[in-house]
């Protein structure tokens, strides 16, 4: 049995989402241009979770939902390579579904402060025309 045949995951949004949906490719990223995603993210780690349910675009509240992969996934190479070499964050792409399992409800956000700087690091990367890696 592998690592990733016993983790949790975790998926981090805005969208307002049921238990048994299903979360597919084909949705404007949250990144740059927000051109039309062929992966979908998720991660093993709940910080990594949380930075995604913060940073989404959209409105209301941030959430983070516990999923299931319904095929092979990758590295996310946005976020490991020469950026978190090893895949510290533990996050994972796939173009396969993942079937929401689970919400959690009480998970915390970052510090007001840190979520600006990131925030501010997301747009400065947005200006200078910084895309995601989604080949």
């Amino acid at each position: 049995m592998s690592d990733h045949d016993k983790a949790a995951y975790f998926h981090g949004t805005k969208a307002n989402l049921e238990v048994g949906m299903l979360i597919v490719p084909g949705f404007s990223s949250n990144f740059g241009s927000r051109r039309l995603s062929n992966h979908v993210y998720f991660s093993a780690t709940l910080d990594a979770a949380t930075w995604g349910a913060e940073l989404a675009l959209g409105e209301g509240p941030g959430r983070i939902y516990l999923v299931e992969p319904l095929g092979p996934f990758e590295d996310d190479p946005n976020l490991t390579d020469k950026k978190f070499p090893g895949n510290p964050t533990k996050s994972y792409r796939s173009r396969d579904p993942l079937l929401i399992t689970g919400e959690l409800n009480d998970w915390a956000g970052h510090e007001p402060e840190l979520l600006q700087t990131m925030s501010d690091n997301v747009e400065r990367m947005r200006l200078l025309g910084v895309e995601a890696v989604d080949d």
